[in-house]
C-alpha cells in the first residue's frame, strides 16, 4: 500500500500520469479535485479535466478538506488527489498561516500512507526567487507541504517534459 507523489511543472504531463497509473490500477477511482473556478478561463481547465476522466471514475471536489475527502471516499478506491498545489493556495487564501502547514499536512499523508493512489503537485521551487512576500510564502510553504508528502509517499516521481524521473529518498 501507499501513494506516489508526482511532482513536475506546468504541463509537464503529471496528470497524465495520475490518470495512466489509476487506470493501470484495475481498481474503482476516486479524484479528489482541490481546483475552484475562480474564472472563466479556470473553469474552462477543471471542465477539460472531468471531460478526460472515464465517466465510471468518482469524484470529489473539495478545495479545502482533503483529509475529510480522503475518509470517505470508499476504501477499496485507487485515490487521485489533484492537486497539492491548488490545495495550498486554497488554504493560504482562507487565511492559514504558513505555520499551520505541518498540522494540516501530516494526517492527510498518514492517512494515504494507507490507501493506494496518487498525489499530483507543481514543484514551483526551481525557479528565480520571487519579488513579493505573498509568492515567496507560497513557494516555501508548498515545498514544505510537498516534502512531507514525499517522506511519506511510496515513490516519488519528478515529471519533465511529460517524461518520469524517479526520485530517491535522502
Amino acid at each position: 500500500m501507499g501513494f506516489v507523489l508526482l511532482l513536475g511543472g506546468a504541463r509537464s504531463g503529471k496528470s497524465a500520469l495520475a490518470a495512466r497509473l489509476a487506470l493501470e490500477s484495475n481498481l474503482p477511482v476516486t479524484v479528489i479535485a482541490t481546483a475552484t473556478a475562480g474564472d472563466e478561463e479556470m473553469a474552462g481547465r477543471i471542465s477539460r479535466h472531468r471531460d478526460s476522466r472515464p465517466s465510471s471514475w468518482k469524484t470529489i471536489e473539495e478545495p479545502i478538506d482533503v483529509l475529510g475527502a480522503i475518509r470517505v471516499s470508499p476504501p477499496g478506491d485507487f485515490l487521485v488527489v489533484d492537486c497539492l498545489t491548488l490545495w495550498v493556495t486554497n488554504l493560504l487564501g482562507a487565511g492559514h498561516p504558513p505555520g499551520e502547514f505541518g498540522g494540516l499536512a501530516d494526517p492527510v499523508v498518514r492517512e494515504l500512507s494507507g490507501r493506494l493512489g496518487v498525489v499530483v503537485t507543481n514543484e514551483v521551487g526551481m525557479g528565480i526567487v520571487p519579488a513579493n512576500e505573498l509568492a515567496r510564502t507560497f513557494r516555501d510553504v508548498l515545498g514544505f507541504v510537498n516534502t512531507r508528502f514525499a517522506e511519506g509517499a511510496q515513490s516519488a516521481v519528478l515529471m519533465v517534459a511529460g517524461r518520469a524521473v524517479e526520485l530517491s529518498p535522502i
